[in-house]
């Protein structure tokens, strides 16, 4: 299901630094899926005066697994005008069981309730045999209100299933899908985006991979490659100088063997990713970050002996991994830009959402001489 390809950054000549892997995306964290529901309707549905345009992604850290197994995790508020669930218990616990799921804001509890019977349905030897046992399912939001009917609540516990029954490996699709379906990111339509590095960390070879749902930032502020963009291109605002209405959701991925307080320190970094684009966070904007790893692979805790280990990078060879997931989140949110078109604009539409021109895109960018020789 993520075979559809757009066209994304690097298409363009944009001067990315750094080398991603296979797919330049958040699946080439090995055995880690990405599925997606997309909803994209232009008439309202029977009783509603607005169009329906959302969706859901759903990441599942190890794939299609045979059984549930915990990822050490990391979380980060930069600006908390927002919701990610399981959040308290990843900053304690430092792990997190089961699938990540990005919706729309209105949408966070169909999606909790869906990843619950989702990981009941699938693994019932777990849940029902070891009974009682709990599910703390992470899912995070972005508000879509603008270019989506939110208040009718379009999204279904069938419609999260089936991005959870999909997910797969390989390319991952981006712009308008999933949860990023009715996204906007900078005034321009905006969305899913995915990129990843390929880096060796003491002499093995790993990756660093982040997906995105960019919802967030005003014109004025957008920087590509240090140019700045939003000064240039200043049609078609949707905003109007109203401020910051947006967020966005991270989500870094890895198989370098990690503890929980580097995790942590790992998801602080998406502040430094999503500033590179120029956003300083605005006060209504929920910035919310998740890092996990999939190395140390282990059952789940009452399946555990008492005394158990785990493997860790040494903190002092952390550098080039913090340099990783700044520049995969950076190429992550110019991807959903790029791969967005154009929505809304429609008799039933609050506004018209463009996409970002290319072409222009790349002569701004050019001229601040940051296009690959």
């Amino acid at each position: 299901m993520n075979k559809e390809r757009a066209i994304r950054a690097r298409d363009l000549g944009l001067d990315l630094p750094g080398i991603p892997g296979p797919y330049n995306a958040i699946t080439d964290v090995p055995g880690l899926t990405v599925g997606y529901t997309t909803i994209i309707e232009n008439k309202p549905r029977p009783g509603r005066k607005r169009a329906a345009r959302t969706g859901v992604t759903a990441i599942l850290p190890r794939g299609n697994e045979p059984e549930p197994k915990p990822v050490w995790a990391g979380v980060h508020r930069f600006n908390g005008n927002g919701e990610m669930t399981g959040a308290h218990w990843i900053a304690d616990g430092g792990y997190f069981v089961g699938p990540v799921l990005l919706t729309n804001t209105h949408a966070v509890g169909i999606a909790h309730q869906a990843s619950i019977r989702w990981m009941l349905d699938k693994y019932p030897d777990i849940y029902e045999v070891d009974a009682p046992i709990w599910q703390m399912p992470v899912v995070s939001e972005t508000y879509d209100g603008l270019l989506n009917d939110i208040n009718g609540l379009p999204l279904t516990e069938a419609d999260v299933l089936a991005a959870l029954d999909g997910a797969g490996s390989g390319p991952v699709r981006e712009g308008n899908v999933g949860g990023g379906t009715g996204m906007i990111c900078y005034e321009f339509k905006g969305g899913t985006g995915t990129s990843s590095r390929q880096i060796e960390v003491a002499g093995k070879k790993h990756v660093v991979g982040a997906l995105v749902q960019a919802n967030h930032g005003i014109r004025d502020w957008l920087t590509v490659l240090g140019a700045p963009v939003g000064r240039h291109l200043t049609e078609n605002r949707v905003l109007k100088n109203s401020g910051e209405r947006g967020s966005i959701i991270v989500v870094v991925a890895t198989d370098i063997p990690m503890a929980p307080h580097q995790l942590q320190r790992l998801a602080r970094r998406g502040t430094i990713g999503i500033g590179r684009g120029g956003t300083n966070g605005g006060n209504s904007s929920g910035d919310i970050f998740l890092a996990f790893s999939t190395a140390n692979e282990r059952p789940l805790p009452h399946r555990v002996s008492a005394r158990y280990q785990i493997e860790m990078i040494n903190d002092d060879l952390f550098d080039p991994i913090y340099q990783a997931a700044v520049e995969a989140i950076d190429e992550a949110v110019v991807n959903a830009m790029v791969a967005a078109r154009d929505m809304g604009g429609t008799e039933h539409d609050i506004a018209l959402v463009k996409a970002i021109d290319h072409s222009a895109l790349v002569e701004v960018v050019g001229h601040y001489n940051r296009l690959a020789s």
